[in-house]
C-alpha cells in the first residue's frame, strides 16, 4: 500500500476502528468472534427482533443441527468455559468430579455440582431474512447457537400435541416456515417465549438461488470433530486450576476413584428444590446463552 493510499484511507479508518470497538465491547457477540457465527442484537431494552430461516443439513451432513455440551462457572483460581467432552460420549473430568460431588450427600457439595453442570446447546445453519439492527446480514447463510427453549419451538412444531396440528420441517426449503425471533430481557436473562413460526412456506421461489444457499451452509460436523475439543488431561488440569485444588489425582477417593468430596463451596445462593437424582440436565434454556456472555465479560 502507497502512502498516498493510506493517506485515503485514514478518511474512513476511524469509522472501522470504533466498528471494531464496538464488536470487543458489545456482549451480544460473545462467542460470536467468528463472523459465520449471527446472534440477534438486543436495543439498550434488552429486546430484539429478527426472521430467520433454519436450514437443512448441509450437503454430506445427516443433521441440520449440532448439538453441544458445555461448562461455565468460576473458582478460587479462575473462569472455567470448556466444551465438555460428554458431547463425543466419552469422560469428561467435570463430570466425574460433579458425581463424586453429588454423591458425597454433603448438601454444599451438592450445591456446587449444580453450579458447575453442564449445559445444552446447539447450532444450525440459518438463513437471515430480516435483522432490523444489522440490515446487512439479511440474505446471508450464518450459523446460529441456540438452547432447549428455542430447539423445544423446533420439537414442538415437528411433533404438534393435537390431532388437528400437522407437522412441520422447519428446516425444510419448500415447506418449512420461517421463524420470527421475539426477545425480551426478564430478571436479566433473554426471554424467548413469544417467539413463533410463521404458517408454512417455501423460503424462495428461485430454485437456483435455494440451492446457492443450500450449498453455501457451513459444516455442522466439524463443529464436533474432536479436535475441536481438549483432551481430558488438558481438560482436568485447567480444573484443577480453576478449582484451586492442586492435583486432584492426588485426592482422589479409592472407595470411588473420582474427585474429593469436600470441593470448596462458593458461598451461593441456598437451594430450595428438592434433591435430583443427577446433578447433570438438560433442561436448560436460551438463558444459558446469556449466562455465558456474563462469564466471559466477567473473566
Amino acid at each position: 500500500m502507497s502512502f498516498s493510499d493510506m493517506k485515503q484511507r485514514s478518511k474512513t479508518n476511524l469509522a472501522s476502528l470504533i466498528k471494531e470497538t464496538e464488536k470487543i465491547s458489545n456482549p451480544n457477540t460473545f462467542g460470536d468472534v467468528d463472523d459465520r457465527y449471527w446472534r440477534p442484537e438486543l436495543d439498550k431494552s434488552g429486546n430484539g427482533y429478527a426472521i430467520i430461516r433454519f436450514l437443512p443439513a448441509p450437503e454430506g451432513e445427516d443433521l441440520p443441527w449440532a448439538r453441544i455440551w458445555n461448562h461455565g462457572f468460576q473458582g478460587p483460581g479462575g473462569w472455567y468455559i470448556e466444551n465438555s467432552l460428554t458431547t463425543l460420549g466419552q469422560k469428561d473430568p467435570v463430570s466425574e468430579h460433579n458425581s463424586t460431588l453429588w454423591n458425597s450427600g454433603i448438601e454444599a457439595n451438592k450445591e456446587v455440582a449444580r453450579k458447575q453442570k453442564r449445559r445444552l446447546n446447539y447450532t444450525s445453519n440459518v438463513y437471515i431474512l430480516k435483522d432490523p439492527a444489522h440490515p446487512e446480514n439479511e440474505g446471508q447463510v450464518k450459523l446460529y447457537r441456540f438452547g432447549k427453549k428455542i430447539f423445544d419451538k423446533i420439537n414442538d412444531l415437528m411433533n404438534p400435541e393435537f390431532e388437528d396440528e400437522n407437522p412441520v420441517n422447519p428446516f425444510d426449503l419448500w415447506a418449512g416456515a420461517n421463524f420470527k425471533m421475539k426477545i425480551r430481557k426478564i430478571e436479566g436473562y433473554s426471554n424467548y417465549d413469544k417467539s413463533e413460526f410463521e404458517a408454512p412456506s417455501a423460503l424462495l421461489e428461485d430454485e437456483a438461488r435455494l440451492e446457492e444457499i443450500w450449498k453455501s451452509e457451513n459444516s455442522l460436523k466439524e463443529l464436533v470433530s474432536e479436535d475441536k475439543f481438549k483432551s481430558f488431561d488438558e481438560l482436568k488440569t485447567k480444573l484443577e486450576r480453576v478449582l484451586g485444588l492442586g492435583n486432584l489425582s492426588s485426592k482422589v477417593e479409592s472407595d470411588q476413584g473420582g474427585f474429593m468430596k469436600d470441593a470448596p463451596f462458593d458461598g451461593g445462593k441456598p437451594y430450595t428444590a428438592p434433591p435430583k437424582p443427577a446433578v447433570e440436565s438438560t433442561n436448560d434454556g436460551d438463558e444459558s446463552m446469556d449466562y455465558f456472555q456474563k462469564l466471559a465479560q466477567e473473566a
